[in-house]
């Protein structure tokens, strides 16, 4: 009796995937717009970081995420230095349901594009010439689901 191993091969169509099909920078900036004087003063800043992300469909089964982290660095009121950088990737995602998929595109891409972005702020700050700024690891799962509840505070009646 011959086997049809071909068809065990190859996953059903209706069967869940995911693959990373492409990392990239979208878009990275850097701006210093208070050097060469802050070189001269005591290294002292105030740092306001931000990230989100965006996902869009490429194609059937393909998604581009973009995680945007910035980094506003000031001290005396001046900015010290500006960076930005968009981080994507292109996704492969086939076979979740609606709330799967949207886990999926806010947390698990995210958290694999973040150790990439993170490594792209650092090297654009010291290539700047100013120390490290090594971002803490981020839990994607925990803000997502921070949102999703003050989602649902939000359209909570009050009586």
């Amino acid at each position: 009796m011959a086997e049809n191993t071909t068809a065990a091969a190859q996953p059903a169509s209706n069967e869940p995937r995911f693959g990373v099909q492409r990392i990239y920078i979208k878009d990275a900036s850097f701006e210093a717009p208070d050097t060469p004087e802050c070189f001269r003063r005591e290294y002292n800043p105030m740092i306001n970081f931000n990230i989100n992300t965006r996902s869009r469909k490429l194609d059937d089964g393909l998604y581009e995420v973009v995680l945007r982290m910035t980094a506003d660095v000031k001290q005396d009121e001046k900015t010290v230095f500006l960076v930005e950088v968009q981080q994507a990737g292109i996704f492969e995602i086939t076979g979740l349901e609606d709330d799967r998929m949207e886990q999926v595109l806010t947390i698990t891409c995210p958290g694999i594009l973040f150790p990439y972005g993170r490594e792209a702020v650092d090297s654009l700050v010291t290539k700047g010439s100013f120390p490290a700024l090594m971002l803490a690891p981020i839990n994607f799962e925990a803000v997502y689901m921070q949102a999703k509840q003050q989602a649902a505070q939000q359209q909570v009646p009050v009586s």
